[in-house]
């Protein structure tokens, strides 16, 4: 059945309500785990909408989560979050930062099993203050300082709820079910593993993924290639001080064992199987000019073509770390802070997609291949279906955004919402039907 015309005019006729949406969780960011407001209000959404909504723990295998913020950050968002219009029953359930949501909706006949990723976690940047910027201008900027939607998940989890109106309004014409997931910290590829751990898409036959990018509006990139796999490490290391200048001897000098780290990371052999990265982004280290530093702090990441090339990069640059420790006599601890595979869009999928694209006519340049080069936790998702011979694709929506991704004057064209909600209820449609 060709519900086109039918799902064009539901997602036109919401377009006020996804720019409110989206205004109002511009707002209100919330980064990595911390999400409470964010979850609260999708949850509350979906249920009205008639999905079965499941959240926090039942969601996602809680020690597989990376990089969650300390137990002061996470109860101060929390109550920020009620703050803010919270439920606070939810809220309650998501104690300790399992924010993660999925919703299905289930229509009675028989038919594939459908699902959408969105992510809803901000960037931890200070958002531009000035009227130039229009989130400012017209009064919707972050409320909360260090905290930005300079990525567009504030857009995209509109999306999600838009699309959820759509199919909840049609369901009488579908056949199947359609699973929502609302994934928590994918900025710094943390919040996927937790969820994909705990078998979330293990009952989907497809899965689509989606992200706002910077080419124009009406640009869509339908086949994702070369997604690199990814390890985010923290480091410690831990020396003795001493004074500088009476008892250096007596020193463990950490500064010098992640200095040392630091040059060596960078020299570490590329791989010829494919792209290798490698880079420190932060060395912090030391007290004062006259003490033998005994802490050093390291925060670096890794990258490669496939998940071996990563995990060649990852494996030398520990070996580098503790080589560097034992050079200075020093302790060191390796924390990992997020990760990711690499992968690739199942082409039979990603050419469904093209398909749907291609009849509503909303999009004037459709581009077969994009080469991402870059990371992404959806990976998570896709290489677990994948891996159970199903199929995921992950797609680039054109947004005409004023900045580039992560930039403190970061916006998009809101109308891109529209194409977006249109383009995934088709496709869900499609799929659903096989």
């Amino acid at each position: 059945m060709n519900l086109d015309k039918e799902i064009k005019e539901l997602a036109a006729g919401m377009e006020q309500a996804l720019v409110d949406r989206r205004r109002d969780l511009h707002r209100h960011p919330e980064s990595g785990w911390t999400e409470f407001r964010t979850a609260s209000l999708v949850i509350s959404r979906l249920q009205e909408l008639g999905f079965a909504v499941e959240f926090g723990r039942d969601v996602m295998v809680e020690n597989e989560r990376m990089g969650v913020p300390g137990e002061e950050v996470l109860s101060a968002c929390q109550e920020r979050a009620l703050s803010e219009g919270a439920n606070s029953e939810l809220v309650k359930k998501m104690a300790g930062g399992c924010t993660g949501v999925v919703a299905t909706l289930d229509t009675g006949r028989p038919g594939k099993t459908v699902a959408l990723r969105f992510d809803m976690d901000c960037n931890d940047v200070t958002e531009a203050a000035d009227d130039k910027h229009r989130p400012n201008r017209e009064g919707f900027a972050s409320l909360h300082k260090g905290c930005m939607h300079a990525c567009g998940h504030d857009g995209h989890t509109s999306v999600g709820l838009g699309v959820a109106e759509v199919l909840a309004k049609l369901q009488d014409k579908l056949v199947g079910k359609i699973k929502l997931i609302f994934q928590p910290a994918e900025e710094g590829v943390r919040g996927a593993r937790a969820m994909a751990a705990k078998g979330v898409t293990d009952d989907v036959d497809f899965l689509i993924g989606s992200h706002f990018m910077m080419p124009k509006i009406g640009f869509l990139a339908y086949d994702v290639q070369n997604f690199l796999a990814t390890s985010k490490l923290n480091v410690d290391f831990k020396g003795v001080a001493a004074h500088a200048g009476g008892a250096p001897e007596q020193g463990k000098n950490a500064l010098l064992a992640a200095a040392a780290a630091a040059l060596n990371l960078h020299a570490i052999t590329r791989h010829s199987g494919g792209s290798s990265r490698i880079n420190v982004g932060v060395l912090r280290a030391g007290t004062g000019r006259n003490v033998v530093p005994a802490q050093g702090h390291m925060e670096i990441e890794t990258r490669g073509a496939t998940t071996e090339i990563n995990d060649f990069i990852r494996e030398r640059a520990e070996q580098v770390i503790k080589g560097a420790a034992m050079m200075y006599d020093t302790e060191v601890n390796i924390t990992p802070m997020g990760s990711a595979p690499g992968g690739n869009n199942s082409p039979e999928l990603a050419e469904k997609i093209r398909q749907a694209a291609q009849r509503l006519e909303l999009f004037d340049n459709l581009t077969d291949t994009y080469d991402m080069c870059g990371s992404e936790d959806f990976m998570y998702f896709m290489e677990r279906m994948q891996k159970q011979g199903k199929q995921a694709a992950y797609i680039i929506i054109g947004a005409s955004l004023a900045a580039i991704n992560h930039n403190d004057r970061f916006d998009f064209d809101e109308h891109a919402m529209v194409l977006a909600v249109s383009l995934l209820s088709a496709a869900v449609a499609d799929l659903l039907e096989g």
